[in-house]
């Protein structure tokens, strides 16, 4: 795997494990030459693993829309940053880019880049890992709403189950890794509805 991106919060949150918890990925993705990509500043999470992967002499890519620049305050100081006009823009780069997919804790934002990029892959028109960082059971409600959707017949369990859930950013990784390998071994099988 060469590349993953990175889905998470312009701002820390309450919980400073989740600025530890992004740190310790962004170096590890580091270590074993995963670029990072993800939306762009310097802030809050988004921020903490940007600046922890570039101080382990990672290779940094940001994406952010211009609207976005300022408020999001833009990180410069990333091996390259790509200056688009519009959310689709940004997320349509972003998975361009990338053979991966992780959500960190985040709010609104990241929520619905994870929810897109799951539809996109229930659709077929992706075939990369999607992996939950659920620092401190940050995610634990959102297991119960899409286990809940399961249940009750909105989202077959397939789908349900190609969702890589994680407490520990290695062992994340490491399935990242092995999914991706798994997905390029098999040929895609058409789409997968609800």
């Amino acid at each position: 795997m060469k590349s993953l991106c990175v889905f998470c919060g312009s701002a820390e949150g309450k919980d400073p494990q989740f600025v530890a918890q992004a740190q310790i990925l962004g170096k590890l993705m580091a270590s074993r030459n995963i670029e990072l990509i993800y939306g762009g500043s310097q802030i809050g999470i988004m921020g903490a693993v940007a600046n922890s992967c570039m101080r382990a002499s990672g290779k940094v890519t940001g994406v952010i829309p211009n609207f976005l620049a300022s408020k999001e305050i833009a990180h410069t100081g990333v091996t390259k940053l790509i200056r688009v006009e519009s959310m689709h823009e940004r997320k349509t780069i972003m998975s361009q880019l990338s053979e991966g997919f992780i959500a960190l804790p985040g709010g609104f934002g990241t929520l619905e880049e994870l929810c897109e990029i799951l539809t996109w892959r229930q659709l077929g028109l992706i075939h990369a890992p999607i992996g939950i960082l659920n620092t401190n059971g940050y995610y634990d409600y959102l297991h119960q709403l899409f286990a809940h959707m399961t249940v009750n017949g909105l989202l077959k369990k397939v789908n349900f189950d190609f969702v890589i859930w994680e407490t520990d950013p290695a062992r994340l990784l490491d399935k990242m890794v092995g999914a991706a390998s798994e997905l390029s071994a098999r040929k895609p099988s058409g789409l997968s509805k609800s």
